[in-house]
């Protein structure tokens, strides 16, 4: 059985003159992966945590490693995963050593909600800006991943007071 929690980095800003690679949050996304990363406390224990090495992305994981209290030397940069469509994003997955069973990956639309919508049962029209998306697979070995099964999502929305 493997396990894949696929967040979408939180919210970016606009305002500032950089490319898009280095594109920080905005007060928004810090607040999101904040109250995102914190409703899913106790309910994941991933063996890897993959990040595209985008700011945004990489901030968005720095800020669930924390709240999640995972050592932050867990976290494995890739820039493999600073991508759109999702022939990167899928080949990565692909390439994960099979003795990892439950694996975390902070990436990018549209290649987020291209794999959910491929490899999930649940249809999502856009994975939000920090929506987490988890999907089980019945399988033993990465490569061969087939539609699983989709057990959660969890919003900014959702979660609004």
């Amino acid at each position: 059985m493997k396990k894949i929690i696929l967040i979408r980095h939180a919210k970016s800003s606009w305002e500032h003159n950089v490319s898009d690679h280095d594109r920080p949050l905005n007060n928004r996304g810090f607040y999101d992966a904040h109250k995102v990363s914190c409703k899913i406390i106790g309910k994941i224990n991933p063996d890897l945590i993959l990040s595209s090495d985008a700011t945004r992305a990489k901030t968005t994981a720095e800020i669930f490693l924390s709240n999640l209290n995972f050592n932050p030397k867990k976290l494995v940069l890739n820039h493999d995963l600073y991508d759109f469509s999702g022939a990167n994003l899928l080949k990565v997955i692909k390439n994960c050593q099979n003795s990892i069973n439950e694996l975390m990956l902070f990436g990018h639309n549209n290649a987020i909600t291209n794999f959910v919508n491929s490899y999930g049962d649940v249809f999502i029209e856009n994975v939000p800006t920090c929506g987490v998306t988890i999907i089980e697979f019945n399988t033993d070995n990465w490569n061969e991943l087939k539609k699983g099964r989709t057990i959660a999502t969890i919003f900014p929305k959702d979660l609004k007071e």
